[in-house]
């Protein structure tokens, strides 16, 4: 067995400490005991961004907001759907994570950082989600284990009632928030569709095989037309 090896660590804005791992050429990202992704799971991920994209794929010029880079699985996959004329802004807090991508990862992520539909922003999603309504067709939100900040207390505010309003109305009518959660929570549905969301929980394997763990990903529309 391949031990693994510690690359690098970043710290986390609010508290915590990030760990980049790598066993031969498989990553991982932990904090703490609990891993936040690994290379050979990304099924998840990238059907965050596909799934998506099939609700709105009949638009024109469609500008994507993505909370959180990662290994940059749901980047890629948005990159392959995505037409020309798109716009992918990707909200990531820390910048050691964007310095893993363009260096001990960067095989993995291949040009996508250099894709010219792309834009890396250091700052906190929510910040963007707040300072610009109406400005998104897509919203991608990957930025912890779910709905539960784990990583930083601070992400609660992202899917309290408050940071879902103002996340449907950052989405252009008919526009579509997807969230990302390694398993259910019914609270979490509850107050998607209080905050004025038309919402379906799909469960997806972490391989994008019939095999392996469930994470679950919410699909959350808001209406074409304002009440």
């Amino acid at each position: 067995m391949i031990p693994w090896e510690l690359l690098d660590t970043a710290q986390v804005p609010g508290g915590g400490e990030l760990r980049l791992m790598r066993r031969g050429a498989e990553f991982s990202i932990k904090l703490g005991q609990n891993e936040l992704m690994n290379s050979r799971l990304s099924g998840s991920e990238q059907a965050l961004a596909t799934l998506a994209w099939r609700r709105i794929q009949t638009r024109a010029k469609p500008r994507m907001l993505i909370g959180g880079l990662g290994m940059g699985f749901t980047l890629r996959a948005a990159l392959a759907v995505l037409g020309s004329d798109a716009k992918i802004i990707v909200a990531e807090l820390v910048p050691e994570v964007v310095a893993w991508a363009r260096g001990a990862m960067a095989e993995m992520f291949g040009d996508s950082l250099k894709d010219p539909r792309v834009s890396i922003v250091q700052k906190d999603v929510s910040h963007l989600i707040r300072s610009d309504p109406a400005a998104y067709d897509i919203i991608l939100l990957d930025v912890d284990n779910g709905p539960e900040g784990l990583t930083r207390e601070a992400n609660d505010a992202l899917y309290d009632l408050k940071g879902l309003t103002a996340a449907r109305a950052a989405l252009r009518p008919g526009g579509v928030m997807a969230v990302w959660s390694s398993g259910p929570d019914a609270r979490f549905t509850q107050r998607l569709r209080k905050a004025g969301f038309g919402v379906d929980e799909v469960p997806i394997r972490a391989t994008g095989s019939r095999s392996g763990a469930r994470h679950m990903i919410w699909m959350a529309m808001r209406p074409d037309k304002v009440k």
